[in-house]
């Protein structure tokens, strides 16, 4: 049974049953670890005696929340495979997932209720427990379940080899495909990540990023249970609550994505104490070399970043403190005991692993490691050719510098060819966000009867003035980018769409704009 999620937690409770764990400030909830067993293992039977047993299915469709945190290794407990669902999802996409994935029990909460009840008339046989507000009558009360259950340890033997989750791609194209991990891969995972974000018992770690992606539950939460650190959970991210909790709570390090670090340096950080904080975390795209020196000039904080996948837990490499700006843009290094490589995209079948590029050719991101998935679930076919040869086949086009550094340009689909040049879309958006008016910027190509496509560029405004000539100024500068690089249209917009992790969502707004647009 070493090592599991579920004996990660009991060897932390064993080890530090009075240090706080689990703290929820909208909830006034500061539970020590033995507080939080005392609710994990009242979860766990509760489970039980709804008829959840060893490789059933519990979803979570919820934002951030103790309950969230609780349900997670009370399922790592018992051997049931934790199902966090993305609660910006509609009806129809949350009906596929609960179709394939067949939970036995959905949490979920007020906000997403309307849709819960909708697929309540659908999934009969699916019991729907509602974990705030008044429980609507499709539904049961979770803290209801809670309450009758009894508090004893579980004495459920599962194994490091066990399935201890299903989480499910973006799917940006088609249907999302469900990932599966083991206890092994993820008790893996989490030693890697608490070596590289320095994480210790005295880390209080902020949860603000939505928990149901992996970046935050494998990355942030469960290596610092793995340490004995305390978390601190936000029910989603705002930036003036975000710092008031580092400054109340003593928070020492958190992730968030490029975009969130950029929405919190629009605030007036000078009115809050924020010195407690040590490492900023950030992933899901790399950083902009102009982002990178302003949050470390004006938030006095080391960076990591993390680059990754779902499907290898999702992080494979790191880019540490040291390298910020030696390496900016770089996704750093693989991390113990995986690799990465650089291959020559196969546009007719699977790339090979063994056709590696040289230093600074632009190829497809392959990898391997200790903590890549077991399988897509009920989906044969694409773990075959995911994991071709042993390697998972990342679809993300990169190059290694001559130190092994790795850069990722961009998704295989995003790359503009223009007059048969390869353009990557990546290198325009670092460009522009040096502009001080920028926000945020995404790069697409669009079709051009005479070049085969033409770069567009659609720009989140710092400053309203700004206009598309100051840009196309700004680029034909003495410090720009070369001409067949530039941008032949301007779009502006609020704000630009990202997933959970921070990743741009360029098809949507190619949705948006024209059927025509790449």
């Amino acid at each position: 049974m070493f090592m599991t999620i579920g004996r990660i937690f009991d060897l932390s409770v064993q080890s530090y049953p009075n240090q706080e764990a689990l703290v929820e400030p909208a909830k006034g909830i500061r539970w020590t670890y033995k507080q939080w067993e005392e609710q994990v293992n009242k979860t766990a039977n509760a489970f039980l005696a709804n008829g959840v047993t060893k490789g059933d299915c519990v979803s979570a469709f919820l934002y951030n929340s103790s309950e969230f945190a609780t349900a997670y290794f009370a399922c790592a407990k018992i051997g049931a495979i934790f199902n966090p669902i993305n609660f910006r999802l509609k009806e129809r996409e949350v009906s596929y997932i609960l179709q394939d994935a067949s939970p036995k029990v959905v949490l979920f909460e007020q906000a997403v209720a309307a849709t819960v009840e909708t697929l309540a008339e659908k999934f009969t046989s699916i019991s729907f427990w509602c974990i705030d507000g008044e429980t609507p009558a499709f539904a049961t009360s979770y803290h209801e379940h809670i309450a009758k259950a009894i508090d004893q340890p579980i004495f459920i033997t599962v194994e490091e080899s066990d399935y201890c989750s299903i989480m499910y791609t973006s799917g940006t194209t088609g249907h999302p495909k469900g990932v599966l991990h083991r206890h092994r891969e993820m008790a893996e995972h989490s030693l890697i990540c608490t070596y590289y974000l320095k994480y210790s018992r005295d880390t209080v770690g902020l949860v603000t990023a939505p928990l149901y992606h992996c970046g935050e539950l494998h990355a942030g939460i469960l290596p610092r249970v793995h340490v004995g650190a305390k978390n601190v959970i936000l029910h989603q991210f705002e930036t003036k609550q975000v710092l008031n909790t580092i400054q109340e709570e003593g928070i020492t390090t958190f992730f968030a994505a490029p975009t969130m670090w950029n929405m919190l340096l629009q605030e007036d950080i000078t009115r809050y104490k924020l010195d407690t904080m040590k490492i900023g975390i950030y992933g899901g795209a790399a950083m902009a070399p102009s982002l990178v020196k302003e949050c470390k000039e004006r938030l006095h904080i080391d960076l990591v970043q993390i680059y990754g996948m779902t499907e290898m837990g999702p992080v494979v490499s790191f880019l540490v403190e040291e390298d910020q700006l030696t390496k900016a843009g770089s996704a750093g290094k693989a991390c113990f005991n995986h690799e990465i490589r650089i291959v020559k995209p196969n546009e007719e079948g699977v790339s090979e692993p063994d056709d590696v590029l040289a230093p600074y050719e632009v190829g497809e991101i392959i990898m391997r490691g200790p903590c890549m998935m077991a399988a897509y679930h009920n989906r044969a076919e694409a773990t075959t050719k995911a994991t071709y040869k042993g390697w998972y086949h990342s679809g993300d086009l990169g190059y290694m510098d001559r130190d092994g550094y790795l850069f990722v340009a961009d998704r295989v689909d995003d790359m503009v060819i223009s007059g048969g040049v390869n353009i990557y879309p990546r290198e325009i958006e670092d460009f522009l966000h040096s502009h001080e008016d920028v926000l945020d910027v995404a790069v697409l190509g669009e079709p051009d009867k005479l070049w085969g496509e033409r770069v567009v560029a659609v720009v989140v405004k710092k400053n309203p003035n700004l206009t598309a000539e100051e840009l196309d100024a700004y680029c034909k500068g003495t410090n720009g980018i070369a001409d067949y690089k530039r941008p032949r249209q301007y779009i502006f917009m609020e704000e630009l769409p990202r997933n959970a992790s921070g990743k741009l969502q360029k098809f949507v707004l190619r949705q948006m704009f024209t059927t025509t647009v790449k």
